[in-house]
């Protein structure tokens, strides 16, 4: 035994865990040399030492009962997050674990450096949350800030705002700069309206009054988001001064040019707004200038937002137009990368309205959400593709049925009894659970608690398949999920896009790099990726090649009726898929 216990001793001292033997008291009985090279000491000198005192265990209330739950031994293990001060004055970031040592009523504090970790976190979200092209912010940060801003309290007298303002900017004629000069020049064009857009927003100096965020959101355009606005006349100066900036000429390494921008300006009480409204207020607006004549900005207007007669007309419509079955769906293939065999479908809803013709849900979904109507509307979608998926799999047997992919409002799952209504559907229609896909998108899955989460759950539990749409755009928070029942991502097409190989230039092997490491993570995750908005059989070629599952878009085949569905689905279709990763041209007749 002697011997024994001399082994485990030069076993403890030799161990490359920092770690220490912590009495009932909460004093150190004794440490590795591990755990005095991580704190800066000698071994000796840690020994009657508060273990707490050592790591930080009190800065938490939680934290430090749960720590004297296992010394008291009513505990079996406590794991923390300790960010711990070097004698040399650097930080490290560490993870604390106390368990205890068997036989004897001590404790084991174990102590592992986890700053190089927590560094490659860091860099990894920044890769994720910032525009590889201008180095801005992307749509993904932007939207977190946004929503932070709008659920951060109103404090009184003395204290912020309230209010928020928004510039909503895009430039004019971008797309004859990248068709006539090349994507090259137009991405430094990007860069360079973005120097400008961020030496605006510092010269105003916002920091006094309220934070402010300059971001891409996507293609030409550009947001400056406005924390704690002192009102219209703040943000109307901030347009001024961007569209004098924007009219400068460029001098783009020997080529100049000159553009103009077009902008929205919404500023409002940051009470009782959501991201949605003030995005869409925005977006109107916006559109608003460029409709003016584009070279200007252009205020939100309530009193001419309420004449826009379309989206009333709409709105007043959309609850009989479900009974009266004016609504249709479509189905775009899900075809997988490595066989070029369709997996599944999306179903896609149109509405057939009896005025404006044949409207894509980008035309009334929002306005469903807003009214309730998606309700309604959204069992509709999801009985009829069912039934359709079940008249599918009964007409075209197949050892590998195709799935069906609908998509979900946030909406549903908090007016409606969702997992119900998938119950009673699949049981009404015979189509197995594993047949049916739900699509949420990025943003509504990564805020679901409560009942929304225990929706998901029940439904992933049922056997039906939870997908996040869109996924790359919103609040893409990697921690949350590994800890939703999710098993597909959907890539956003922007990411896609980016893989196309343009004539004369070279894509940008950050995309590549960032679907790459999305692709991989998912995959660790237990997760399939699906693509969006794949066009060319390059950008097919290219995902195949960094292990996407996968792919969706025009290269396959544009939403089609039923009848086309079957066709590709049929021995002959998906021998032709396989071959050529087309869709089989429509039968005459």
């Amino acid at each position: 035994m002697p011997d024994a216990a001399h082994d485990y001793r030069a076993a403890f001292d030799a161990a490359h865990l920092a770690m220490a033997v912590v009495g009932r008291d909460g004093e150190v009985i004794t440490a590795n040399q591990a755990l005095a090279a991580l704190l800066g000491t000698g071994a000796d000198e840690l020994a009657g030492r508060s273990a707490a005192d050592l790591v930080d265990l009190a800065a938490e209330a939680r934290t430090w009962q749960a720590y004297q739950e296992v010394l008291r031994g009513r505990q079996a293990r406590l794991r923390c997050t300790r960010r711990l001060k070097h004698p040399d004055g650097h930080s490290l970031w560490t993870e604390v674990t106390l368990g205890p040592v068997p036989g004897t009523g001590d404790v084991l504090l174990s102590v592992a450096d986890i700053s190089d970790r927590r560094d490659l976190q860091a860099r990894l979200r920044h890769l994720q949350m910032h525009d590889p092209v201008t180095r801005l912010p992307n749509r993904a940060l932007f939207f977190e800030r946004l929503q932070a801003a709008l659920e951060a309290p109103s404090y009184g007298p003395g204290g912020g705002t309230g209010r928020i303002g928004l510039c909503y900017l895009d430039l004019d004629g971008f797309k004859a700069v990248n068709d006539t000069l090349g994507h090259r020049v137009g991405d430094r064009l990007l860069t360079a309206v973005a120097a400008r857009l961020t030496q605006c927003a510092d010269r105003s100096g916002y920091g006094r009054t309220g934070g402010h965020l300059v971001a891409r959101l996507g293609g030409d355009e550009f947001a400056l988001l406005v924390e704690e606005s002192t009102g219209t006349e703040q943000l109307t100066d901030l347009a001024r001064g961007v569209l004098a900036a924007v009219q400068e000429p460029f001098d783009l390494a020997g080529q100049r040019l000159s553009v103009s921008a077009s902008i929205g300006v919404v500023e409002r009480d940051a009470a009782g707004t959501s991201a949605t409204g003030l995005m869409q207020a925005a977006d109107t607006t916006l559109y608003w200038a460029k409709a003016d004549g584009k070279a200007r900005w252009t205020l939100f207007d309530p009193e001419r937002n309420a004449h826009r007669m379309t989206r009333q007309a709409l709105s007043s419509t959309l609850r009989p137009a479900v009974e009266r079955g004016e609504f249709e769906l479509e189905y775009q293939p899900l075809v997988d990368l490595e066989s070029g065999t369709v997996r599944g479908v999306e179903a896609l809803v149109r509405w057939r309205h009896p005025q404006f013709g044949v409207l894509t849900p980008n035309r009334f979904i929002g306005i469903a959400e807003e009214d309730g109507s998606i309700v309604q509307l959204g069992q509709w979608v999801l009985r009829t593709a069912c039934r359709q998926a079940r008249r599918w799999q009964i007409e075209q047997p197949s050892d590998c049925p195709v799935f069906v992919s609908v998509n979900v409002a946030v909406r549903q799952v908090w007016d409606s009894d969702l997992v119900g209504d998938v119950a009673e559907i699949l049981a009404e229609t015979g189509l197995a659970p594993q047949l049916l896909q739900l699509e949420l998108t990025e943003s509504a899955v990564m805020g679901s608690a409560g009942r929304p989460l225990q929706a998901l759950q029940a439904l992933s539990d049922m056997g039906v398949r939870i997908a996040i749409d869109d996924f790359g755009t919103g609040y893409s928070n990697l921690a949350y999920l590994s800890r939703l029942p999710v098993s597909v991502l959907k890539l956003d097409g922007s990411f896609v896009r980016g893989f196309r190989y343009e004539e004369g230039a070279h894509p940008n092997p950050a995309d590549e790099t960032i679907v790459e490491a999305l692709v991989q993570l998912a995959h660790r995750l237990g997760l399939t990726v699906t693509a969006e908005c794949v066009e060319t059989a390059g950008q097919a070629a290219r995902l195949r090649r960094v292990g996407c599952d996968t792919g969706q878009g025009w290269l396959y085949s544009r939403a089609v009726a039923p009848e086309r569905i079957a066709e590709m689905i049929a021995p002959t279709g998906r021998a032709r898929f396989a071959e050529t990763g087309t869709a089989p041209p429509p039968r005459e007749g």
